[in-house]
């Protein structure tokens, strides 16, 4: 870990190399006046949008919206199976299990034809008084157990010992998206008229606790967070249905799930700040989380060590090194493919726009994880199969 004043701010870097989008607004974060204590980056930083993934954010008595980003409460979720993966026929995996898949779960911008029952919903939030949430509910109720597009992912996996794993990574799909530009829009307006520091172009608007769209806010982003959840453990239910079917002699762990987009109250330092995780994971000492890697490579289960430096958090994956725009024009089809295939991995890259999330545009795993090992420790090592991209 590196650790260094920026405008009198510590800052404290778990990554070799930190590209200049980042830097840049590493500067930004460093200038904000409600920072408590440090600010901290994951092994995995790369540029976001005013905040970067992998950052980790505590403030005192100000919640941001752009800390957290739109895709409140994306995270992973991962189970493991009695099955020995080598025991099934890749054919069966490609026509049956991940066809299947293909024809039950919505991809990409697709979203359900048919509502969606209002049991896979969360439960206990007032919707009525949720501003944005109640205006987008019945639309989400066609998102809720559909995957999404960029860096969201259903994948087979096999652990050391040769047990076959199911892993999703998704979030809150356009309900989150919603919310989030919403109270990023009004606590910029907001700001505008309040004497701050804070530049607009920094893009790290708040939310100071004494108004009402703070409270606002922190209840539509937590249902966004629960939203999230159910839409991850809908669409495992399903892939589970759908191996069933297949293997009737399969058993299912329970789910292990994790978010890396959110905001919460913590206990740091002696006292309870706000903790944003903009792609970042909580890693509390014993605390089992999910690390993946890129497409056709290692993932991970970990156990949080807890290190108060990091305000106990970790990396959410490998982290990318160059943009999806950047891969597509500059990365081999060919190589890529091959890389896959060498591996006998199951696929569906086609085509050069497939490349925005080929291994290539992503940081080496394997070194994202010797980098945090004051984090995490991992439990688990878990070998790609077949893989699914939104």
């Amino acid at each position: 870990m590196n650790e260094f004043l920026l405008n009198d701010t510590p800052v404290k870097v778990w990554a070799k190399t930190v590209d200049p989008h980042a830097w840049k607004e590493i500067d930004n974060l460093s200038r904000l006046p409600f920072i408590y204590h440090h600010l901290a980056f994951m092994p995995d930083v790369h540029g976001g949008m005013g905040m970067p993934i992998g950052g980790v954010l505590a403030t005192k008595n100000v919640v941001v919206p752009n800390a957290v980003g739109v895709d409140i409460g994306c995270g992973m979720c991962a189970v493991k199976t009695n099955l020995m993966a080598e025991e099934i026929p890749k054919e069966l995996i490609r026509e049956k299990i991940m066809a299947g898949i293909r024809a039950r779960i919505p991809l990409g911008m697709d979203h359900h034809s048919e509502l969606q029952d209002e049991e896979f919903m969360p439960k206990g939030h007032d919707i009525d008084k949720l501003h944005v949430v109640s205006r987008q509910y019945t639309s989400a109720r066609r998102q809720v157990g559909t995957l999404g597009g960029g860096n969201h992912f259903i994948e087979l996996q096999k652990d050391d010992e040769g047990y076959l794993w199911i892993m999703l990574h998704s979030g809150s799909r356009n309900l989150g998206k919603q919310v989030g530009d919403y109270y990023n829009l009004f606590a910029k307006k907001l700001n505008s008229i309040m004497y701050t520091k804070v530049e607009p172009e920094w893009q790290m608007h708040f939310l100071p606790i004494g108004v009402k769209e703070f409270t606002d806010y922190w209840k539509e982003m937590s249902y966004c967070v629960d939203f999230a959840f159910c839409n991850r453990k809908l669409m495992m239910d399903r892939i589970q249905e759908i191996i069933t079917n297949v293997l009737p002699q399969v058993t299912f762990e329970p789910m292990i799930n994790i978010a890396h987009n959110y905001a919460a109250w913590e206990h740091h330092y002696g006292e309870n700040v706000i903790v944003h995780r903009k792609g970042a994971v909580r890693a509390r000492a014993g605390e089992v989380g999910i690390i993946p890697g890129s497409q056709g490579t290692n993932s991970y289960i970990v156990e949080g060590l807890g290190c108060p430096e990091a305000f106990m958090s970790s990396s959410h994956g490998a982290g990318r090194v160059m943009s999806r725009k950047e891969a597509i024009r500059t990365l081999s089809l060919e190589k890529e493919k091959e890389m896959l295939d060498s591996k006998g991995i199951i696929h569906g890259i086609r085509s050069v726009n497939h490349l925005d999330e080929a291994a290539s545009a992503y940081k080496d795993i394997d070194e994202v994880m010797a980098n945090q090992t004051d984090l995490v420790k991992i439990l688990t090592k878990l070998s790609p199969i077949a893989v699914i991209k939104g």
